[in-house]
């Protein structure tokens, strides 16, 4: 389906993020996978998957990281045809893992991590592979949306202006040819890093199937939208 494309998924060695990064790899695509953490594990994985694909050091939230990481991904594949905007502070509360601090106690520092890593690295990662994309009037950048839940303020005010964001990057885009949307998982972050006792009560990160690959494919008209899986379809919302 993507056959020989390149796709660079941010946050790609665990969780939804390496899930992602699989799907891509079984759908014929050269895949990077970008991580604060070690890479090693699921780049074997991609590679045994018959994936061109290579691992990649940065914190998005570092724009010279994230600069160098656009640079060595284009480098090895020559371009990139999708960004998947993944990495993120998320705030898993289903594993008991403790609430975040409420508003009037938390801290600044806190605060800055959730949305410059979520937003904040969004808006760094888009803005490096944009030329890219735009030089060769062709791309896809997708960008995770949903989740959080009581006591996760930030969390789900870096998601929604992650909506906003899409909105009005996919304006500037549309002259390029380059699609711009945002997208839930439609399943539990980082499924398999949860103690097997939250396991038991979450439905399997496969929940997610195909929709990214899908995404990647998705028609300018959908250019700007918060999109949704239904039936195998991806809709708008």
């Amino acid at each position: 389906m993507l056959e020989g494309q390149a796709v660079l998924v941010t946050g790609g060695s665990q969780g939804i993020g390496r899930y992602i990064a699989h799907s891509f790899a079984r759908a014929g695509a050269r895949v990077a996978v970008a991580d604060i953490g070690p890479t090693d594990t699921v780049v074997g994985e991609l590679q045994d998957l018959t994936s061109d694909a290579m691992g990649v050091k940065a914190d998005v939230r570092n724009e010279q990281d994230v600069r160098s990481m656009v640079d060595q991904v284009v480098s090895r594949f020559g371009q990139i045809d999708v960004l998947v905007n993944n990495a993120g502070i998320v705030p898993h509360f289903q594993w008991g893992v403790p609430q975040w601090p409420r508003i009037r106690d938390m801290e600044q520092s806190f605060w800055d991590r959730v949305i410059g890593t979520n937003l904040g690295g969004t808006f760094l990662c888009t803005k490096h592979v944009l030329p890219h994309m735009e030089s060769r009037r062709s791309g896809h950048v997708i960008s995770l949306h949903g989740g959080g839940g009581n006591r996760a303020c930030a969390y789900v005010v870096s998601k929604e202006a992650i909506v906003v964001f899409t909105r009005y990057v996919a304006e500037e885009e549309r002259e390029f040819n380059v699609c711009v949307v945002a997208m839930g998982p439609g399943g539990p972050i980082a499924h398999e890093l949860a103690p097997e006792e939250a396991r038991q009560r979450m439905s399997g990160v496969d929940i997610i199937g195909d929709r990214f690959v899908l995404a990647a494919q998705a028609d300018m008209a959908l250019s700007g939208k918060l999109l949704t899986f239904t039936d195998g379809k991806l809709q708008a919302t």
